[in-house]
């Protein structure tokens, strides 16, 4: 029998792990990608899997929720992982890239492969056979409308920002230092040291700075994800709230004077080269006007050039508990499965790990298999399950966290030592189920 064609709709994080995935089991597969005929409101290029909000996937250690993901996915064959850690740049404790050079060369690798056919043109309509929908929370009017109508639903949605990325050579280093919280890792962090006066003339600033206005219809459902709040809408929380948040100061002092700021802005750099810093935790939607006027108040920024000033943009998702299976197929549509942020999981690593079940899955159709499960006890198997069952009246994006993990037999009150046990359990049944499932190491 003849194996057919996949189509893959969405190069993003977890359209371009989807279609290598499906290639790498054997199957031709049709990656679309509507960049750079049709720009979303947050891309700037047309490369697959470009990162819109940061250049971070979260924290390395095994022993954390965000790099017990990134360990599954290596010992799963992610692509998107393999590029990452190939194109990592300095970042403490965090898995953080060069942006540009890891969306450049997952786009050279995937339009190299043989069984990959890259179309640059937008879909409008769900096609039929074997599809994987990774269009994102930016999908396209059209389509989306397709896939209301084929769910009978309407979408959900909440606000999504990006940071603001400034040139390095534009930074004040007499005030900045280089140090990472703790002393943890390589220096990797600029820190930008305020007192307890510079820091409440910027907090009264930055509560009054205008934002773009957002539509009326947007006002009346805007709901923001509480991991990723715009800097203004935290400093209006109240006066200290950033100095718990994005801009603590505790774990760092300038070595030149010995001190503890009062307050720290935090920048992360962007690229290998270090010519390009991002503001870590400045989402925004302030005015571009505003945010170079505010955010020059900050100590070492005074002169900052910006190559891009933050950016909000409503992002859309479906009501996944009630249409999806925890193999990610569509419960009306088993042919159909569906990835990334469009289906409510939240952050980059997530999004790769939906592509590599949606794509692993699609290709096991194709060759007349069963489609996998994977085990709860694992990060990536128990974000599945929750988006696949969890409440649909209260549903919201959820991030790999321990929170959703089943618990362990033993009551183990030191956390660290339980966040170990969680990721020694996840491993090993995942090594079980990856030689049940004959999946290569």
């Amino acid at each position: 029998m003849e194996k057919q064609t996949i189509h893959v709709i969405g190069g993003g994080l977890a359209g371009t792990e989807a279609a290598w995935q499906i290639a790498s089991a054997g199957v031709s597969v049709i990656l679309w990608e509507m960049r750079p005929k049709h720009f979303s409101g947050a891309h700037h290029t047309e490369h697959l899997a470009e990162l819109v909000c940061s250049n971070s996937f979260g924290a390395m250690a095994s022993d954390r929720a965000a790099g017990l993901l990134h360990e599954e996915l290596r010992q799963l064959n992610s692509i998107v992982i393999s590029k990452a850690d190939e194109h990592a740049v300095p970042a403490g404790g965090a898995l953080a890239v060069d942006r540009g050079q890891f969306s450049q060369d997952l786009t050279e690798t995937l339009s190299r492969h043989p069984l990959i056919e890259l179309r640059r043109n937008e879909l409008r309509i769900i096609p039929e056979g074997i599809v994987v929908l990774a269009t994102g929370p930016l999908t396209s009017p059209e389509l989306a409308e397709d896939l209301r109508r084929f769910t009978g639903m309407e979408y959900l949605s909440f606000f999504d920002a990006a940071s603001p990325i400034i040139v390095g050579e534009s930074i004040n280093r007499d005030i900045a230092f280089l140090a990472s919280r703790y002393d943890k890792g390589e220096a990797a962090y600029l820190n930008c040291p305020m007192n307890k006066e510079q820091y409440l003339r910027f907090w009264q600033e930055l509560c009054a700075a205008e934002q773009v206005e957002l539509k009326d219809f947007e006002r009346e459902t805007a709901k923001f994800f509480e991991a990723c709040l715009p800097i203004e809408e935290l400093a209006r929380r109240g006066e200290d709230t950033m100095r718990y948040g994005p801009l603590k100061p505790v774990g760092l002092s300038d070595s030149r004077t010995g001190e503890r700021p009062y307050a720290v802005v935090q920048l992360r750099q962007e690229d290998k080269a270090g010519q390009l810093w991002n503001m870590v935790g400045f989402q925004t939607n302030l005015r571009w006007g505003e945010q170079k006027r505010v955010f020059q108040m900050i100590p070492s920024l005074e002169n900052a050039e910006f190559v891009r000033l933050g950016v909000m943009h409503r992002n859309t998702f479906i009501n996944a508990p009630e249409l999806l299976l925890p193999s990610l197929q569509f419960l009306k549509r088993p042919t159909l499965l569906g990835a990334g942020q469009l289906i409510g999981t939240e952050g980059y690593t997530a999004a790769a790990a939906g592509g590599w079940l949606a794509g692993t899955n699609a290709a096991r159709l194709a060759l007349g298999k069963e489609p996998l499960t994977l085990p709860n006890t694992t990060m990536m198997g128990s974000l599945f399950e929750f988006i696949s069952s969890a409440s649909p009246k209260h549903f919201q994006p959820m991030p790999p966290n321990f929170g959703i993990l089943p618990e362990l037999g033993a009551k183990i009150k030191n956390k660290q030592e339980r966040y170990g046990r969680y990721r020694d359990r996840a491993l090993a049944d995942l090594r079980e189920f990856r030689n049940r499932a004959e999946l290569s190491s």
